[in-house]
């Protein structure tokens, strides 16, 4: 499957902003799942490019002029194959994903959840804990925020797929097992649905394998990866700090459409 990501950011400020600095995860890195065939950013200013420790590719996009707004646009086609497990990177052990952050760290109730699960192997637990989390979590959007933990969506009882990812990290930490948040782009024929997107990985087998909970998958055939960290904090799209700029607005818009054999690459 080849797809077409079309992902404008617009920050808008009340006030001036005297500097800022914006740390940006928007580029995928090929991968034997991923083939990018073409990806081009539109920046206000160039950008320097890096890896981060988890090896994501990383921009860094400094302002030191006074400024009003940031617009971010990122364009690009990507084909998808049919690989079901994910590249392992052997620089960083895959213990690292066992340890609880800030927005993974698991309560009472979400150890309870973890200790409780039916099924005869280890694949057939995770992907019963993946549909009690989504029954127990409707997906909601507006009933939490980027800064809820995976403790508090759980005890609102509803979330989107960063609070589902979430709680099912804290969960497989809770029993010992690496997993991963990750960040990306998610095709659909429903023209409502978000593009994008955030799931889980799960190490097993001596590979990583997907758990989308929001959408009760665990083949990423529709799912284009930008990052992966042990949260939100780490992967998401977008993270910076600013000087100045009082009040802030956020729009942003995610297109992701199916090319087809006659589209143009």
């Amino acid at each position: 499957m080849k797809l077409s990501i079309n992902h404008r950011t617009e920050y808008r400020y009340s006030e001036l902003v005297q500097h800022s600095t914006q740390y940006l995860r928007l580029t995928p890195r090929p991968s034997s799942r991923q083939r990018i065939l073409n990806w081009q950013m539109a920046l206000p200013e160039s950008a320097e490019r890096a890896s981060d420790g988890y090896n994501n590719i990383l921009h860094v996009l400094t302002l030191d002029r006074p400024h009003q707004e940031i617009a971010l646009t990122v364009k690009g086609e990507v084909e998808i194959t049919d690989e079901d497990g994910e590249d392992a990177d052997h620089r960083l052990s895959p213990l690292v994903f066992t340890r609880y952050t800030t927005l993974t760290e698991p309560d009472e109730a979400l150890r309870a959840l973890a200790s409780d699960l039916p099924g005869d192997n280890m694949g057939r637990k995770l992907e019963n804990l993946s549909e009690t989390i989504l029954t127990a979590m409707p997906f909601t959007p507006g009933a939490t925020d980027v800064a809820s933990s995976a403790s508090a969506a759980y005890r609102v009882g509803k979330g989107v797929c960063q609070d589902h990812t979430h709680v099912f990290l804290a969960c497989c930490r809770a029993l010992g097992m690496p997993a991963r948040y990750v960040s990306g782009y998610l095709y659909s024929q429903d023209s409502s649905h978000v593009a994008s997107h955030a799931w889980a990985e799960v190490w097993q087998d001596d590979s990583w394998h997907t758990f989308d909970v929001t959408n009760q998958t665990r083949r990423p055939r529709h799912h284009l990866k930008l990052a992966v960290g042990m949260d939100y904090m780490d992967a998401c799209p977008v993270r910076g700090v600013r000087f100045g700029g009082g009040a802030e607005s956020l729009q942003a818009v995610a297109q992701v459409s199916e090319l087809g054999p006659g589209d143009n690459q």
